[in-house]
C-alpha cells in the first residue's frame, strides 16, 4: 500500500498504533512496526526519563523498523519536558502528540529529523497542527476509545471534513478494527488509519490484563459509555460498575477534585492490569461490537489487509456493473 503517510513514516501498511496509556510499552510497538505499521510507546504514563530511555532502547533490540513516542500532554499540565528531551537523545523516527497544547513540543524539536503526528477532534484543531509543521493529523471520531472531541462528531463525517481542510495527510481514527474500516477510511480520503482499542485485544499488548481482552471481546457496540464530559474531557469507556458510579456522581454535581481519585491513572491501572470492575475503568471504542478475537498483530495485519483486498474488489464489481450497464 502506498500513501503519503507510508512514505513520510517509512512503513509498509499506513496502520498507526494508538498511544494506550499504561499498555503501550515496547513488545506491543515492535510488533506493530514488525507486521508493517506505525508501533509506539507512550511517554506520560512511563513517568521518568530512564524509563522512557530504557523502553526506546527495547523497542530497538525488538524490530530495525519505525516506531513513535507517543506524548499525551493534556493530562493537568504534567511536565513532559525531560521526557521530550530524551526522546530527542534517543533520535526516535516519529513523536505523536494527543492533548493538550501542541506548540511547544513543535518548537523543541524544530530542526530534529523527527516526523510529527498529532491527534485531533475538529477542523481547527487540524488545522492549528498543520500551521505548527505536523507531518500528518489523527482526526478521531466520537465513536473512538479514550479521550475525544467536545461536539460528538462520527468518524464518517469528520474525516472528509478535515481533509478537505488541510493540505497535510490525514489518518481516520474511531471505529476503525478491520480491513473494511482501512478501506472506508480511504474511501473517505484518509491516507491511514490510527487504531487503539483492537490493538489492546492482541496478545503483544502483554500488559492487559486476560479481564480487559475478554470483556473488548464478548461486549457489544452498546457497551461503553462516556465519562468526564462534565469536566470538559469526555472519554469513552467500558460499561462497567465503576464507569457507571462516575456518570452518576457527574449528574449529581462533582467536581473533579470530587472525581480526581475515581478518574485516576491508579483507578485506570486497577481495571486494565488486575481486572477489577468495581475499582477502575479501561477506556474502549465502539469498534469492540466487531472484535471477536485476539490475534497476534501479524495474523490482525494479514486479515485486515486480506479483508481490505476483498472490499476492494467488491466496489469494482459494483462500479464495474453500473459502467456496463
Amino acid at each position: 500500500m502506498k500513501t503519503r503517510v507510508t512514505e513520510i513514516f517509512g512503513i509498509r501498511y499506513p496502520i498507526v498504533q494508538g498511544g494506550l496509556a499504561y499498555l503501550a510499552y515496547a513488545e506491543l510497538a515492535a510488533a506493530v512496526s514488525n507486521a508493517g505499521g506505525l508501533g509506539q510507546i507512550t511517554a506520560m504514563t512511563l513517568g521518568t526519563p530512564e524509563k522512557v530511555r530504557e523502553e526506546i532502547r527495547k523497542v530497538r533490540t525488538l524490530t530495525d523498523k519505525p516506531f513513535g513516542v507517543n506524548f499525551a500532554i493534556g493530562q493537568h499540565g504534567r511536565p513532559y519536558e525531560e521526557l521530550l528531551d530524551v526522546a530527542i537523545e534517543e533520535k526516535v523516527p516519529a513523536i505523536s502528540i494527543t492533548g493538550g497544547n501542541p506548540k511547544p513540543i513543535f518548537e523543541r524539536i524544530k530542526g530534529e529529523n523527527i516526523r510529527t503526528l498529532v491527534l485531533v477532534a475538529g477542523v481547527r484543531q487540524a488545522q492549528k497542527a498543520a500551521e505548527l509543521g505536523a507531518d500528518a493529523v489523527m482526526a478521531v471520531g466520537q465513536e473512538g476509545g479514550g479521550h475525544l472531541g467536545r461536539e460528538d462528531i462520527g468518524t464518517m463525517v469528520l474525516i472528509p471534513r478535515v481533509v478537505e481542510s488541510v493540505s497535510i495527510p490525514v489518518l481516520a481514527s474511531g471505529g476503525i478494527g478491520d480491513g473494511r474500516g482501512l478501506l472506508a477510511a480511504l474511501a473517505l480520503g484518509a491516507e491511514g488509519i490510527e487504531m487503539g482499542t483492537r490493538f489492546i485485544a492482541t496478545q503483544e499488548c502483554v500488559h492487559a490484563s486476560e479481564a480487559y481482552k475478554q470483556a473488548i471481546v464478548n461486549s457489544k457496540e452498546t457497551d461503553t459509555v462516556i465519562i468526564k464530559r462534565t469536566l470538559g474531557a469526555p472519554g469513552r469507556v467500558l460499561k462497567t460498575a465503576h464507569a457507571l458510579d462516575i456518570i452518576e456522581r457527574e449528574q449529581d454535581g462533582a467536581t473533579y477534585e470530587d472525581l480526581k481519585d475515581m478518574i485516576s491513572g491508579r483507578a485506570n491501572r486497577a481495571y486494565i492490569y488486575d481486572g477489577s470492575e468495581e475499582a477502575g475503568y479501561g477506556w474502549a471504542g465502539q469498534v469492540i461490537g466487531l472484535i471477536k478475537d485476539v490475534p497476534t498483530v501479524q495474523a490482525l495485519f494479514d486479515s485486515m489487509i486480506a479483508e481490505a483486498e476483498e472490499g476492494r474488489k467488491r466496489m469494482e464489481a459494483i462500479f464495474g456493473a453500473k459502467v456496463h450497464g
